[in-house]
């Protein structure tokens, strides 16, 4: 099996992963992933998309992840394992769906307009 590179997104995080066969190492930036990620949901939601495929261990994923919080690079990284599973074994596409992770959150941080004190708040009026 050659390496499979795909992109994930969430928000303003980016996550670029190569994925091939090996043992089930995720490595981020050069670090292990419960390193990058200490809180035990976070971890969950990386390895999501290999325990709902009953694959944990079957596959060594590199990555490199840039921008938004831990929170969005933890899902960013979801979407992109999700895509590469699927080049892998078009068969998995159905189970993955069910459980929404096939799905590019679209919503983003919504802009601050000019006059205004953030992007829907306003100024406190004055009627005196």
């Amino acid at each position: 099996m050659e390496v499979i590179n795909v992109i994930g997104r969430r928000k303003s995080a980016i996550a670029r992963i190569y994925l091939s066969e090996g043992t089930g190492k995720v490595t981020i930036n050069n670090k292990d992933y419960k390193e990058h990620f200490p809180t035990g949901t976070l971890q969950y939601i990386v390895m999501q998309p290999f325990t709902i495929l009953e694959c944990v261990g079957k596959y060594d994923v590199k990555v490199n992840l840039d921008g938004g919080g831990v929170r969005g690079q933890a899902e960013a990284l979801r979407l992109a394992i999700s895509r590469a599973m699927v080049q892998i074994d078009e068969e998995n596409k159905p189970a993955l769906k069910a459980e929404g992770l096939m799905t590019r959150d679209p919503r983003e941080v919504e802009r601050k307009k000019p006059g205004q004190k953030k992007a829907r708040k306003k100024f406190q009026f004055s009627k005196r």
